[in-house]
């Protein structure tokens, strides 16, 4: 006789009415797995289709579907539980009644991770949490960028589908083996034991589980639409001294020290930049572009001709090609081009609490005399960009400040780029009639889903896809930069067009260089000869170099450098997706992650690099500069009026 094994005997043993659970588990598994798979192939990665890539996805996959699911089945098995015998009919029909939102929910997020997906190559993350905060634009950018009719109506009918199957599964016949004969000790156990499932599947599932391969695109596969959502729901803020490698305080602000080159290790960011000579009072425009891969422009060998003006303006100024966002999101951007910090686990500081009077380059201007602004052409309360900017010294000017006759088109993110432009020119012009010299931050919006601007501008239709939004903000930005040329303050001003980001961060390893390379050029032909820079920087070091170029000093307490200055010798930069944050340099990418875990990758093929010196090196430097960042952020340290050293 064969031994019974512990699963059978459990399935013996619990009431029989809960075995209509199984059905429901298997389709949810099954549901899935097809979405899993479903994934690869939107991806198009087809290496992960091999067997021995596939079979984790999909085994590491399932655990997770498993653990959600007993979230669903424990409500419903308590109320098979309860339902009295004598009314099994009743308990079919609610049961039915039931399944249909639920089976409506399981197929709309799926449906969701694909649009998800096709924006972020991600399951859901931080950004799908924000994405709760901001509903309008979010359902906004979906109506304008899906045929959502086609869409919902594709939801509901693949929903009653799967609804169909499963009431036929559950049909007549099977409540009538389902009636309760146990007694009221063991249904009580079942239902504890229902109870114990979400609760042993919450403390034994772990994020890392899905961390089995060092391909990131495989590991998010393995990934789960539900957990992946409320993990980053309950960590959005994670304090990096409690779960990221660390050195001894003193240790690390001594590395810090070495890399930045200052003279006092105590506070090795909280330093005086001298420039000898004369200060160069020029006004300044920083336009930080929506989404712009370096990958889209002629002068980095992209050959369809997309960005004709930010090449002829890329030739006749300073190009800088080798320079790395700190993030993938837009928040990350603005963090660091006014923050000048490294891009610290969690949420952007736009985001956080208490972000307000800290030391910003706009604080450095306005101590000059300047007036520093902020320029959006959508509602700034969007990603907190108002409170943020208007905390700290910025004049903010949104949307709100444009009329509808000055309005040519706009979408759910805001006006045209060429609009936006409008607003920035008569902006700038009022403070040049009052002869107040200005530092203009311009953020535009084009470039993002649905791609929408006004017809007849470029030789690509409205809504055409990412290649239109791109060349239609070229368009904008040639045509921003020659109706400037007009102004008397033209020859007084630096152009700064940098990227906040790229259209795509993914890749076979977690922070892939290529996919955080944006384009930068400083453009003021009075003022700055043309030529490349070819050092590698990050987003951190706009800032000091902007300053840089104007021979200003004065009291800094930012983590990047002059690129045209240190950065000569100290060639870094900082990288970051939601998670993992990383360092790169040398043809190496130190990624360091919650739980203290760490490692270095070469930078090109995402395989372990030698444990040797230079790897040791790279491992302290990232530690040192996101060790120090988090603890004086975190003591206020960065603030404009933050006590200096004794």
């Amino acid at each position: 006789m064969s031994p019974v094994s512990p699963f059978t005997s459990l399935a013996r043993w619990l009431p029989r009415r809960l075995h209509l659970l199984l059905p429901l588990l298997v389709a949810f598994l099954i549901f899935n797995a097809l979405v899993r798979l479903g994934l690869l192939a939107f991806n198009g990665q087809w290496s992960l289709a091999l067997p021995w890539k596939l079979l984790p996805i999909l085994g590491i996959g399932a655990l997770f579907d498993l653990g959600v699911a007993t979230f669903f089945l424990a409500p419903l098995g308590w109320l098979l539980l309860a339902w009295p015998s004598r009314r099994l009919r009743g308990a079919r029909w609610l049961l039915l009644a039931l399944l249909l939102p639920l089976c409506v929910v399981m197929v709309f997020v799926g449906a969701s991770e694909f649009t998800f997906w096709n924006e972020f190559a991600s399951r859901f993350n931080f950004i799908a949490v924000d994405y709760l905060v901001y509903t309008s634009e979010v359902l906004g950018n979906l109506r304008e960028s899906y045929d959502m009719p086609l869409l919902l109506s594709g939801v509901g009918v693949a929903a009653l589908a799967v609804w169909a199957l499963l009431a036929r599964r559950l049909g007549k016949g099977s409540l009538a083996w389902a009636e309760c004969r146990a007694g009221w000790r063991r249904r009580a156990a079942a239902a504890l034991l229902l109870a114990a499932a979400p609760v042993l599947a919450c403390v034994g599932l772990d994020a890392r589980y899905k961390e089995f391969s060092t391909d990131a695109q495989a590991n998010e596969l393995a990934g789960n639409g539900y957990f992946d959502f409320w993990h980053a729901f309950w960590h959005n803020q994670i304090d990096y001294g409690r779960f990221y490698a660390t050195l001894p305080a003193t240790r690390a602000a001594a590395g810090l020290a070495l890399a930045l080159g200052s003279p006092d290790a105590s506070r090795p960011f909280d330093r005086e930049v001298f420039h000898a000579g004369p200060q160069k009072r020029l006004n300044v425009v920083l336009v930080s572009v929506e989404s712009l891969s370096a990958s889209f422009l002629g002068s980095f060998g992209n050959g369809k001709g997309l960005t004709p003006n930010l090449d002829r303006l890329a030739q006749e100024g300073l190009l800088f090609t080798r320079l790395y966002a700190t993030g993938t999101r837009t928040v990350r951007g603005l963090e660091a081009l006014s923050l000048s910090v490294p891009p610290t686990p969690g949420h952007s500081i736009v985001k956080r609490p208490d972000n307000a009077q800290l030391f910003t380059v706009g604080e450095v201007f306005r101590s000059k005399g300047y007036e520093p602004l902020y320029i959006y052409g959508g509602y700034g309360y969007f990603d907190n960009m108002n409170a943020f900017f208007g905390g700290n010294g910025y004049t903010v000017v949104d949307r709100t400040a444009l009329k509808a006759q000055d309005i040519h088109f706009e979408n759910i993110w805001g006006v045209a780029d060429e609009d936006l432009f409008t607003l920035a020119l008569r902006e700038l012009d009022q403070r040049a009639a009052a002869g107040r010299p200005f530092f203009a931050h311009v953020m535009t919006t084009s470039n993002h889903r649905p791609f929408t601007y006004p017809e007849g501008r470029i030789d690509i239709p409205s809504k055409s896809g990412r290649e239109g939004g791109v060349k239609y903000t070229d368009w904008a930005i040639g045509d921003f930069i020659a109706r400037a040329r007009r102004k008397a303050w033209f020859d007084d001003t630096v152009f700064v067009i940098v990227a906040d980001h790229t259209h795509n961060g993914r890749g076979r390893q977690e922070l892939p260089p290529a996919s955080y390379h944006i384009p930068m050029v400083i453009y003021a032909p009075k003022h700055v000869a043309p030529g490349r820079v070819d050092s590698i920087a990050s987003q951190i070091d706009v800032a000091p170099t902007i300053l840089g170029l104007l021979n200003f000093s004065y009291h800094s307490r930012f983590f990047g450098q002059d690129i045209l200055r240190e950065g000569q010798r100290h060639q870094r930069a900082l990288l970051a997706n939601y998670q993992t944050v990383g360092y790169y340099g040398s043809g190496r990418v130190v990624e360091l992650k919650p739980g203290a875990r760490s490692r270095v990758v070469d930078a090109d093929t995402g395989l372990e690099a030698p444990d040797d010196g230079l790897s040791r090196q790279l491992h302290e430097e990232a530690i040192a500069y996101y060790q120090v960042a988090a603890d004086a952020y975190g003591k206020g340290q960065l603030r404009a009026d933050a006590a200096p050293l004794p």
